[in-house]
């Protein structure tokens, strides 16, 4: 199955939602995302559905003044019916003139051409005192 924009990869689905996170195409990003989207940010919470990722990502994505996930290694399985594509990354936000970053393990599932499950694994404590020193 043949995804938006023609992309027909998972790996280059989940490039492309990431690329438009960090092009602040917060939108673009969230009509990738099937409207019963698990998303689970594992030491924090996790929700279900389009509405409620845009609820808890639109403020501190609207915080940054600038977005990169660096994505250093992805793997990628099946089809737009159904992929899986796991990467290694570094998610970078310039907050107030300063850079927060820190390192996570991203799990996406794809399934009828859209990211159905959207997982990141992080260390909690390092996100918060990467959050703090700011």
């Amino acid at each position: 199955m043949a995804a938006q924009d023609g992309i027909s990869d998972p790996g280059d689905y989940v490039t492309r939602f990431i690329e438009n996170i960090e092009q602040s195409r917060f939108s673009d990003a969230m009509a990738m995302v099937s409207d019963d989207c698990e998303y689970d940010n594992v030491p924090i919470a996790k929700v279900f559905g389009r509405d409620a990722i845009v609820d808890i990502l639109s403020n501190f994505l609207a915080s940054a003044t600038r977005v990169e996930w660096l994505i250093h290694h992805q793997v990628t399985g099946g089809d737009m019916s159904h992929g899986v594509v796991m990467n290694e990354r570094t998610d970078r936000f310039e907050i107030d003139g300063r850079w927060v970053e820190f390192d996570i393990a991203g799990l996406f599932v794809i399934s009828d051409g859209k990211i159905a499950l959207w997982r990141d694994y992080f260390d909690k404590e390092a996100f918060t005192k990467a959050l703090a020193a700011r």
